[in-house]
């Protein structure tokens, strides 16, 4: 599945809840089945910094695709980290750098967030970017 087409599919399961509070409760539990992250990756150098709640985010390169692996010390946090967890773990480098992250204005959920936790979205796509990034140079 390509990175817009896991994004629609989001988008899709948004939209099957009809109030705010079911789509954050489905946001939390995106969150909940994230796998944890080893204590020993919760270190400064992979803190995002500028976020209201703790959020890391670690990333290797396994087979020519990034993989993601993150967490943080609020539910809700946690939640949007999971999102853009969803869409751009296990792809190359290139299309993650590619990949239009505007789809989260789309949800909806900015909307609904205080104005530290919806820069959090942003800092978070952009620390993902960083990663792939970094990548992008090495052999597939």
């Amino acid at each position: 599945m390509t990175i817009p087409e896991k994004q629609q599919q989001l988008l899709d399961e948004l939209a099957l809840f009809q109030d705010w509070t079911e789509r954050y409760e489905y946001v939390i539990n995106l969150g909940k089945r994230l796998p944890p992250l080893a204590e020993s990756a919760k270190t400064p150098a992979h803190l995002i910094r500028g976020c209201q709640s703790q959020v890391w985010l670690d990333a290797c390169y396994e087979a020519g695709k990034v993989r993601y692996y993150a967490d943080s010390d609020s539910l809700i946090t946690k939640g949007m980290i999971a999102l853009f967890v969803r869409i751009l773990d296990n792809e190359a480098p290139d299309a993650i750098l590619q990949a239009d992250m505007g789809f989260i204005d789309r949800t909806g959920l900015k909307e609904h967030l205080a104005p530290t936790r919806a820069n959090a979205l942003t800092l978070m796509t952009t620390q993902m970017k960083q990663r792939a990034l970094a990548f992008a140079s090495e052999p597939s």
